[in-house]
């Protein structure tokens, strides 16, 4: 594949990118492109003339309302449709081989993402899927943690909840919010699912609004997940327990945490032992937090939409795999 839409052949040349979809993420997207010196923002597109209209006046750039002419000028684009588009608009896209990088959920079921793949494929131009969390510093840092130490985690706890924005109301809490938590987990584990028990209710909209879902691996791993668009606050937290460690990562904050459980497991055995025996008489003299060390892991605190748009760039002028394909979009 060239590299770009008009047979351009080097590297080192700025690539004419635009956004499709001028709604809240479509800004976001416009606005980290309009930023980013390896690119140039040459125009938005929108259905509505207005919201196009409005987008390219805020960032120096073309408003369009036909994607055929904005695709014969561009070399990538961003798709940050409606869920309900992501299909018709990666298809157009796809046929005329520009790179896109398509705004989580991939698609609005299966069967279409999958169809996404197969047209990456077909006509051998790069998707990268929008799951932008993949690039929160403490997720990298965990992530990082993780494969240095050779661990394998054992159970996985996430909650990801918030009160209701009222935008992406096309979908349900599963696809709008707790995708981010399955692309994750499916990452760190890196096995088959032999298992899934799930619930979840619509108390606002036509589709779920809370969810709790139980997934269970073929390597043995356990994954309780959590999202809900009802709460009274927001929370966005994993918790990843291995044998001899235990990682936490708040997604809010972009911290994560890390406890040597192997160095106090000794030691804590050893107290409650006691304990069990009689022979320590007053359990309340124990704090736990007192018996682990608790250690902050290391984060690069960057903008996780500019480098998601990076790590996207990147792919399309190294030639190199995309940080989150296609395929893993489908697969969450």
């Amino acid at each position: 594949m060239s590299l770009t839409n008009n047979e351009k052949s080097s590297a080192e040349k700025i690539l004419n990118v635009a956004v499709i979809g001028c709604g809240k993420m479509g800004r976001f997207h416009a606005k980290t492109y309009a930023s980013m010196p390896s690119v140039k923002l040459i125009g938005v597109f929108d259905v509505q003339a207005a919201s196009a209209v409005a987008v390219a006046g805020e960032f120096g750039c073309q408003p369009f309302t036909n994607l055929d002419e904005l695709l014969k000028q561009v070399d990538a684009v961003t798709i940050a449709t409606p869920t309900i588009h992501h299909l018709a608009t990666a298809r157009q896209v796809l046929a005329a081989h520009v790179p896109c990088l398509i705004e989580k959920p991939l698609a609005k079921n299966s069967v279409e993402c999958r169809q996404i793949v197969d047209w990456s494929n077909e006509f051998k131009t790069i998707v990268q899927v929008g799951h932008v969390e993949r690039f929160n510093p403490a997720m990298r840092a965990m992530q990082a943690a993780i494969q240095s130490q050779n661990l394998k985690p054992r159970f996985i706890e996430a909650i990801r909840i918030s009160p209701m924005t009222f935008r992406s109301l096309d979908v349900g809490v599963v696809l709008d919010m707790m995708i981010h938590d399955i692309d994750l987990v499916l990452m760190l584990t890196n096995s088959s699912i032999v298992r899934v028990d799930a619930s979840g209710t619509s108390l606002a909209g036509l589709s779920e609004d809370i969810c709790n879902t139980r997934i269970t691996f073929e390597n043995g791993c356990v994954a309780n997940i959590t999202a809900s668009r009802l709460a009274l606050k927001t929370e966005r937290k994993m918790r990843v327990y291995c044998d001899g460690a235990y990682f936490t990562a708040d997604f809010g904050s972009r911290s994560a945490m890390f406890v040597n459980t192997a160095a106090t497991s000794t030691e804590i055995r050893g107290i409650a032992k006691k304990i069990t025996t009689g022979e320590i008489k007053d359990p309340g003299q124990f704090k736990y937090t007192d018996l682990i060390k608790l250690e902050p892991l290391p984060t690069e605190q960057v903008d996780q939409l500019t480098a998601q748009a990076n790590s996207f760039i990147s792919a399309i002028t190294s030639g190199s795999k995309t940080e989150v394909s296609a395929a893993a979009g489908a697969a969450a």
